[in-house]
């Protein structure tokens, strides 16, 4: 006979995201650092859309243990990517919940973050939380930028490429700066990219991009059109031509057969007139035969 086992009543369970702060109400450091959060997060979010798992959040708690939620000296990643995972909103990332930490962190730098971002945070990431890539970087100064990849439980350095990409191998994907406008601020932006260094498109470069297609469709459109045109005009000038041919070939044979009539009256008034057969063929070029049936 099967024995049931209860479970304990006063064992308490840890708690869900559902009952977690999922704000602490601190804003982001300017409004570079968030336009730089938005384009890390917008432009790869379509190349996410295309698989069956993942996720990407930014600027949101992650819970990894209990002992956090005491001390409440841990804010969330500035941008964090996790695969593998159901495709789902969250209000924090709950480490005991999702039974995986996040597989890229990249924090942006700031004069009152960086010292804590290099050193402490990148610590929790290496030793409690176990993120396999950890990168950093700072919007006001592009030349602070790394990347660190967990190698047998101590984040390596990730050498910057000969492309001058720093490669997330678990994304397979390649972060790269990039100077250029983004909603408005023209400033050195890092950016999400292909290997072959193809970046992922903003909002607006789709659009931009969408329009230059729209444009070069209507473009070759118009050219199809004007073609089609042409060869019209060209198939008319053609037909007007043949039948200039025609007419051209009816007027010669035309002028042909009255030449010949003229010439055979001619050689009738020569016969009338008392000349040979022999003589008017002379006269005429034309076959002695020719002349005696103008006779007969």
């Amino acid at each position: 006979m099967l024995e049931t086992v209860l479970a304990e009543p006063n064992v308490k369970m840890p708690p869900t995201q559902a009952e977690l702060p999922c704000d602490d109400g601190i804003p982001m450091e300017t409004q570079r650092h968030k336009l730089q959060m938005d384009i890390l997060i917008d432009t790869i979010q379509p190349w996410l859309d295309q698989r069956n798992d993942g996720y990407v959040g930014g600027n949101m708690f992650v819970y990894y243990s209990l002992a956090q939620l005491k001390n409440q000296d841990f804010r969330g990643p500035d941008f964090f990517a996790v695969l593998d995972v159901p495709k789902t909103e969250r209000l924090s990332w709950v480490v005991w919940e999702e039974g995986k930490p996040p597989d890229v962190v990249i924090e942006l730098l700031s004069e009152s973050t960086a010292n804590n971002d290099k050193n402490a945070k990148k610590l929790i990431y290496q030793n409690q939380m176990r993120v396999s890539e950890y990168f950093w970087y700072d919007p006001f100064n592009p030349d602070d930028f790394a990347g660190f990849d967990l190698n047998s439980g101590v984040y390596q350095p990730i050498p910057i490429n000969e492309k001058n990409q720093l490669v997330s191998k678990v994304l397979n994907l390649a972060l790269v700066r990039w100077q250029g406008i983004y909603r408005g601020v023209d400033t050195t932006w890092l950016r999400w990219a292909t290997l072959d260094g193809e970046l992922f498109p903003t909002a607006q470069e789709n659009a931009l991009m969408a329009q230059q297609k729209l444009e070069e469709e209507q473009q070759r459109l118009e050219q199809e059109k004007q073609r089609a045109e042409q060869e019209k005009q060209r198939a008319e000038q053609e037909k007007q031509r043949a039948e200039q041919e025609k007419q051209r070939a009816e007027q010669e044979k035309q002028r042909a057969e009255q030449a010949e009539l003229q010439l055979r009256q001619v050689a009738i008034n020569l016969l009338q007139n008392g000349m040979s057969v022999e003589q008017v063929a002379q006269l005429t070029n034309l076959d002695i035969l020719q002349v005696e049936r103008l006779i007969n």
